[in-house]
């Protein structure tokens, strides 16, 4: 069974950069055919996807927070990494880790999600 743990702090000041860890446990971030995402949701908003980094370490990211966003990995802790620059407040969110499946299409497991909010 995969299950996935983001870890991070929860009050993040304007300005400054968040940063969320993922850790996997019960598979190998490096197998084969399967994307490591950071997935958001604002609140009272959808879904919405950030960007991944790959079994390979190929990464890619939603173009509207490209500019600002960097996912890294650490295959010795099973552990890949969000970065995100320049916060403000419409960055409060509640913040996935999830696995894509590139087999079966579609996202197989999910972190339970840590809030994280934006103030001064």
């Amino acid at each position: 069974q995969v299950q996935l743990q983001e870890s991070g702090p929860d009050l993040v000041k304007p300005s400054q950069t968040l940063s969320l860890t993922c850790t996997v446990s019960g598979g190998s971030i490096t197998t084969n055919n399967y994307y490591w995402n950071w997935i958001r949701q604002p609140p009272g908003q959808g879904l919405e996807y950030m960007g991944y980094i790959s079994y390979s370490g190929s990464s890619d990211y939603s173009p509207s927070l490209k500019s600002r966003t960097s996912i890294s990995r650490d295959t010795s802790k099973n552990q890949f990494t969000l970065q995100l620059s320049s916060v403000t407040p419409e960055d409060t969110a509640v913040y996935y880790c999830a696995r894509f499946n590139g087999v079966g299409m579609l996202y197989d497991y999910w972190g339970q999600g840590t809030q994280v909010t934006v103030s001064s």
